[in-house]
């Protein structure tokens, strides 16, 4: 298990790491299948003639199928928002080892929508942020962005945490998802957005006088 506070600072990013599994292209293939169907495409007789229309048609499908991934719905959603909010409630009474603990259990996949995912967590923490400091969130405290501090010390994705709240501040965080996970790294993003979204609800719960835990119940959707 990574401990989210560290004793030193936060290392640079390393290169993104490529890892190639047996099976993983034809996975992939089976999953966009559905998209691509509506592209006209039968990923069972493929014509590949035409390649430049056929990568322009795999393009759209993958963009559509990270889309849905990190815009979670129903359980998937559900889930996440649980594992978010109990985060932020171990972070605000300064229990790093719970909060380590918990995202320490968010998979990278769940099929069966039994746990919560990296995916489900990231895109539900940039689009409130979005909404909250970007201004298009009414009950937030007006210019919030600007009162925002990250918890002292070192943290492991303290940098990404930083460059989503500088995104968030326009709304452009959940925009730049790709760019985020490229520079920093899903693990890092993920850290990342505990350590702003905790830091966000605790300036907003000075600002209205709000425990944390009453306004991540209610916020944090």
């Amino acid at each position: 298990m990574a401990q989210m506070r560290r004793r030193d600072p936060e290392p640079p990013p390393g290169p993104p790491r490529i890892e190639f599994q047996p099976g993983m292209a034809n996975q992939m293939l089976r999953e966009l299948a559905p998209l691509l169907a509506e592209e006209g495409i039968d990923v069972d007789n493929m014509d590949v003639a035409d390649i430049e229309t056929l990568q322009r048609a795999m393009n759209r499908a993958v963009e559509r199928h990270n889309m849905s991934l990190f815009t979670p719905v129903g359980q998937t959603r559900e889930l996440a928002a649980a594992a978010l909010r109990l985060v932020v409630e171990a972070l605000a009474d300064d229990d790093t080892t719970l909060a380590s603990t918990i995202l320490d259990q968010v998979q990278p996949e769940s099929p069966d929508s039994s746990a919560p995912t990296v995916s489900a967590c990231i895109g539900i923490t940039l689009g409130l942020l979005d909404d909250w400091l970007g201004g298009h969130y009414s009950a937030a405290p007006p210019r919030l962005a600007d009162r925002i501090r990250l918890p002292k010390g070192h943290w492991q994705g303290e940098r990404a945490a930083r460059d989503i709240l500088a995104l968030a501040s326009s709304g452009r965080a959940f925009r730049a998802l790709g760019s985020l996970i490229t520079r920093q790294g899903g693990p890092q993003v993920l850290y990342g957005c505990a350590l702003a979204l905790t830091a966000t609800m605790r300036t907003w719960s000075n600002d209205t006088d709000t425990p944390v835990p009453e306004l991540a119940r209610t916020a944090i959707r």
